[in-house]
């Protein structure tokens, strides 16, 4: 069979990474052989679908037993993957078997039937839907349970990214905002979003593993477990980091304060975090999507993620 992620994984793989994204697509068919070599496998389906930036494939290992050959396109969101699926040994999350760090491909454990606690759609989100606070509350307590201090990763992984340096990079964004997004984004949300930087800056407790794409998507039903986490966008961060993204997907439902503050409250006290610090995180990660939704002259989105910032504020 061919070596190539589905067609849609790879025209975005060659949209966002331009150059390197082709060269990365040309070079796979090479990068899938010497792993199957290195590591005693055998590709026995198609890849899998529904990503963005990796192959993805159902193998065969030397002991007869099955696993997932998963070889990504190393950015700053997936760069923690490896050394948060060691942090987390299998506890709540798919187990790492093997991982190159020349080629930062992982083996890891296929879990099955893989079926996603809550189907992504894309924008607006469904976790805000009342019918999905069960689904919520479980993904809270998983999350929950995988944050921990990192220990023992090896010396050639790729280090944990750091939740201040996406403060840093905010404050940047907004404190001297380029020309369309200040035409956009009004000032008291520039001003707010100046002052959660300040605050986020200096973390609230300890630095835990902590995940930056914490939709329900990614937690699928499993046999050794009822569910498992895979594709982790492993952080270094506070608690409450894990609490961004996935209160303003929620809020996305009814961008409205009320709706926004029954979704924080619930939240932060399914993950056991402040509810002030969540609202934080959730507040920034609305106003990055607005910078993104600009770039991307993404009207309907920029629309969107507006409302939600404005709730949250």
């Amino acid at each position: 069979m061919s070596i190539a992620p589905p067609p849609e994984v790879a025209e975005n793989i060659a949209e966002i990474f331009a150059e390197r994204g082709r060269q990365w697509l040309a070079d796979l068919p090479a990068l899938v052989a010497a792993r199957c070599a290195a590591w005693g496998l055998e590709i026995i389906g198609e890849p899998f679908g529904g990503g963005t930036h990796s192959y993805v494939a159902p193998v065969r290992r030397a002991d007869g037993s099955v696993a997932v050959l998963k070889i990504p396109v190393i950015d700053p969101e997936n760069l923690g993957e490896a050394a948060g699926l060691f942090c987390y040994r299998g506890e709540g999350a798919v187990r790492l078997y093997e991982f190159d760090s020349g080629s930062n491909s992982l083996l890891l454990e296929w879990a099955r039937p893989g079926t996603p606690l809550l189907f992504q759609p894309g924008f607006p989100s469904l976790e805000g839907r009342p019918e999905n606070i069960d689904r919520v509350e479980q993904a809270c307590a998983l999350y929950r349970r995988l944050r921990r201090e990192p220990a023992g990763v090896p010396a050639d992984f790729p280090a944990l990214p750091e939740a201040a340096g996406m403060v840093a990079e905010w404050m940047e964004m907004f404190s001297a905002p380029k020309p369309d997004i200040a035409q956009v984004i009004p000032a008291l949300l520039r001003d707010r979003a100046v002052e959660w930087c300040e605050r986020l800056a200096v973390p609230d407790g300890p630095l835990l593993v902590v995940n930056r794409d914490t939709h329900l998507g990614n937690i699928v039903a499993a046999e050794r477990e009822p569910w498992l986490l895979i594709d982790p966008k492993a952080y270094l961060g506070e608690a409450a980091f894990d609490a961004g993204f996935l209160v303003m997907i929620q809020v996305q439902g009814d961008p409205s304060p009320e709706h926004a503050v029954a979704v924080l409250d619930r939240t932060a006290t399914a993950l056991g975090v402040s509810m002030e610090r969540a609202r934080g995180w959730a507040f920034m990660r609305s106003m990055e999507e607005i910078v993104w939704a600009v770039e991307d002259d993404e009207p309907e989105d920029l629309r969107l993620h507006l409302a939600v910032a404005h709730a949250l504020a």
